[in-house]
């Protein structure tokens, strides 16, 4: 099963005259809205030094799911892995941006990774193989995540050329992602329609979790 996701985006300059703030809503052909996406702006002259987001630094698990299902973190941060079922679980990812694996552990013990490359870092439980989550790793301040009506907000972005990448579970594109270069002067509307599979159907919590 296939839908749509129609991001419009409006391009409008903030307080600042350098800088603007771009506004995303996501939704699907019948007006649902897609949470959870990524997106970020990263400015053609690049960006250095530490990126910081006001982002959670935790991905939990939870009545044998990860928690929250999709985090979004900056560049070097250090995520812990508590784990809040009555089972243990064996976390592991072999995403290039980070592979890794921290095995068995129990109950209210958790474990920390620190994310050191940009990129989407698919998670798995080698005990419980219906378990997923990602963990999204940028480079730059200028992204956000969708909420549940769709909408992200990228602030203060600054004026001038760059590339807007959006990420979303399914994007039937390469790595997931819709990649377009866009300028940011002035006010500015664009719609998108992107084809994507149909999120997975929730899964029913075992008696041993809790």
């Amino acid at each position: 099963m296939r839908g749509f996701i129609a991001a419009t985006v409006w391009l409008g300059f903030a307080t600042s005259a350098s800088a603007a703030q771009l506004q995303l809503e996501l939704k699907a052909p019948d007006g649902r809205p897609i949470p959870d996406a990524v997106a970020s702006f990263m400015p053609a002259a690049g960006f250095s030094g530490p990126v910081k987001l006001d982002t959670p630094r935790e991905m939990a698990q939870q009545h044998i799911t990860f928690v929250p299902h999709v985090l979004l973190v900056p560049l070097g941060a250090v995520v812990s892995f508590p784990n809040r079922d009555r089972v243990r679980h064996h976390v592991y990812s072999f995403s290039p941006a980070k592979r890794f694996e921290l095995k068995l552990y129990g109950q209210e013990q958790s474990r920390t990774v620190q994310f050191d490359k940009a990129g989407v870092v698919a998670l798995g439980c080698n005990i419980h193989d219906k378990m997923s989550g990602y963990i999204v790793v940028v480079d730059t301040p200028y992204a956000a995540q969708s909420d549940a009506g769709g909408h992200v907000t990228l602030s203060n972005v600054p004026d001038g050329p760059g590339v807007l990448t959006i990420w979303a579970e399914g994007l039937k594109a390469p790595d997931n992602r819709l990649v377009q270069r866009i300028a940011v002067q002035g006010r500015r509307d664009m719609t998108q329609v992107l084809d994507v599979r149909a999120a997975p159907t929730a899964m029913t919590m075992p008696m041993d979790g809790r």
